[in-house]
């Protein structure tokens, strides 16, 4: 695995925590994790995997990184399973891997990465899994914390479902989100939707930790703060303000559920400044505060890992 300067610890803290279970429930150490600098990934010529995180924002100039696309055109020779989290996505892109196959990425990069590189497949889906035959197996994904559901996928092909729905269980995961997941969430409730009211999703979703006011979202996909909200109350039944809590209030409570982040780290992550706030709007929304969610979740874990046999889980090094 590399992790990229400034990239999230988040997504590399997911595989990490999944292979390391996965080797307790297959009863060997069948996966190593260790974290890679950019110059030993073309030496490395053990690598059945190999993940890339780095940071969602346009590639850096550095020349630092200069090598990067080369060294994964080497790892892609060697028929690696290649990942591309967060941005990693556009280091596959730029690399030259993608052409002709399918990827995905975030709402808000694919307008732009569709127009940088028209001849990649670009999925709809929450993540996806390239394997076309005599080519290295390409792994993305559309949402840092759809990442847990990419690396069960993966385990999935090579040991089944069953390991799979076990590591779900052990993790916490109440289910395996399937590809097309995102796809059916748009398809059911924003077929019709005006671009410039996806644009302001977008927006809002590129935005939690740090909340864009209302006009600035108008002024940024080219409305007035009274036709954003025509559109919001028209396709949506809520302001535009309240439609962005609810998304900052649903993802706090996939990481509640799905990551081992304080209460204090999701407040931070999802734009809640001040605790009591926070835990006041989440209990309005959900019934409970974020302290008993996470209570909840915990208990419920044990009771998973109680009901099997218990057994140890690998470290991984580096």
């Amino acid at each position: 695995m590399c992790l990229l300067p400034g990239a999230s610890r988040l997504a590399a803290t997911a595989v990490c925590e999944i292979l390391e279970a996965a080797n307790g429930l297959l009863g060997q150490a069948h996966y190593r994790v260790r974290l890679a600098t950019l110059s030993e990934l073309p030496a490395e010529t053990h690598w059945d995997q190999f993940w890339l995180v780095a940071p969602a924002r346009p590639l850096s100039d550095s020349a630092g990184l200069a090598a990067l696309p080369a060294r994964l055109q080497a790892l892609a020779l060697r028929k690696t399973v290649i990942g591309g989290l967060e941005g990693g996505v556009l280091w596959l892109a730029a690399a030259g891997l993608l052409g002709g196959r399918r990827a995905c990425c975030a709402d808000w990069q694919q307008a732009p990465l569709q127009q940088q590189h028209p001849d990649v497949v670009w999925s709809q889906g929450l993540w996806d899994i390239d394997a076309s035959p005599g080519l290295a197996v390409l792994a993305t994904c559309a949402r840092p914390l759809a990442v847990p559901d990419l690396v069960l996928a993966l385990l999935a092909r090579s040991h089944g479902q069953p390991l799979a729905r076990r590591l779900a269980a052990r993790l916490g995961l109440s289910v395996l989100r399937g590809r097309d997941e995102r796809l059916l969430e748009q398809e059911a409730g924003h077929a019709l939707m005006p671009p410039r009211l996806a644009e302001a999703l977008a927006l809002m979703q590129a935005n939690l930790a740090e909340p864009l006011p209302t006009d600035e979202v108008a002024r940024l996909v080219g409305l007035s703060r009274r036709q954003l909200e025509r559109l919001f109350r028209q396709h949506l039944q809520a302001l535009p303000s309240r439609h962005y809590l609810e998304l900052r209030l649903q993802r706090s409570r996939e990481l509640l559920q799905r990551t081992g982040q304080s209460v204090l780290q999701v407040a931070l992550a999802c734009g809640f400044t001040s605790g009591p706030h926070f835990s006041n709007a989440y209990k309005a929304a959900f019934g409970c505060t974020p302290r008993e969610e996470r209570a909840r979740e915990l208990a419920g874990l044990r009771g998973q890992q109680g009901g099997a046999e218990a057994a140890p889980l690998a470290r991984h090094t580096g």
